[in-house]
């Protein structure tokens, strides 16, 4: 007499490799952070008159060095989170928490591709390498070792690496990151993470408490959260006067976002919800960026063919 079975053999699912490494490297983070790269180095051509084909080589190698040297922070952040990735919804999944990626190999990868990037910067312009170093320095030692755990002022260390990759796209083109270009880039990337991370900061608060880490919304509360935000959102309007000497019209179009996202805050706040709020805040500042990055290099493209 033969007896069948009834237990069901289950396939196990299939990894790919390419989402578990595009996870890793923070691939969202890497392709917000191109725009600016490419905005400043888009930039730096027009303001010195330089022929789109004249510096391909560079425009390549800070585009592969650009997109390593971030994905190389990505990975050691997540290596050194992960005891409290496991706690928050959006990054239990992350594979360093699971386990896809363990610590040595993690270190390998972010290691090599760190090495990779700097190199190709290297070559495009070593102020290049410089500033991707530095900003992959603050972005895993001052933020993440040091701040991001201990102090409400996390997210502004944080910013100063969020705005290197304009500066590292100027720097493949021309040495004078002292330009006014160029230093309206980083002033406006310093300035427009602050409400765009505070929106973040209210929206998974929850989140961020249970794990330990001192946001601003946890350890002050929103209100004080909505008042520094709407400062910050005063000092982008302010800073559009920055951009005046490269276009007017891209001056006054940061202006009326900038107004706009600050009455976006004001009439928000005493009218929705708090997390609503919070959540047209953030969608409104990544409509902001990607309009005005994409508005300069546009321009930056376009002007000299015309």
């Amino acid at each position: 007499m033969r007896f069948q079975s009834n237990v069901v053999s289950v396939e196990p699912i299939p990894i790919s490799m390419t989402k578990v490494l595009f996870e890793s490297i923070k691939i969202g983070i890497i392709k917000s952070n191109l725009i600016a790269m490419i905005a400043g180095l888009s930039m730096a051509m027009f303001v010195h008159k330089i022929p789109f084909f004249d510096k391909i080589g560079n425009m390549t190698l800070a585009l592969i060095g650009t997109v390593f040297v971030i994905g190389a922070a990505g990975i050691f952040n997540n290596l050194y989170d992960r005891d409290i990735d496991t706690i928050m919804e959006r990054t239990k999944n992350r594979p360093t928490v699971s386990g896809i990626i363990d610590v040595w190999s993690g270190l390998f990868i972010g290691g090599w591709i760190a090495v990779g990037g700097l190199i190709a910067l290297y070559i495009a312009s070593p102020l290049s390498a410089f500033l991707g170093f530095l900003g992959l320095f603050i972005y895993v030692v001052p933020y993440t070792i040091w701040t991001k755990r201990r102090t409400i002022y996390n997210t502004e260390v944080g910013s100063l690496s969020g705005a290197m990759p304009p500066l590292i796209g100027w720097a493949a083109i021309s040495p004078d990151i002292l330009h006014p270009g160029a230093i309206a880039l980083f002033v406006l990337m310093v300035i427009w993470q602050m409400p765009h991370f505070y929106a973040i900061g209210i929206r998974r608060m929850e989140e961020y408490r249970a794990a330990n880490i001192p946001m601003l919304p946890v350890v002050k509360g929103i209100r004080r959260t909505y008042v520094q935000m709407n400062a910050y959102l005063v000092a982008l309007f302010l800073s559009s006067f920055l951009f005046w000497s490269f276009n007017p019209y891209i001056a006054v179009v940061n202006a009326i976002l900038s107004l706009g996202w600050l009455i976006l805050s004001i009439n928000g706040y005493r009218r929705k919800q708090e997390d609503k709020w919070a959540r047209s805040m953030f969608i409104f500042s990544l409509n902001h960026i990607t309009v005005l990055l994409v508005m300069i290099v546009g321009y930056s493209i376009g002007a000299p063919l015309f």
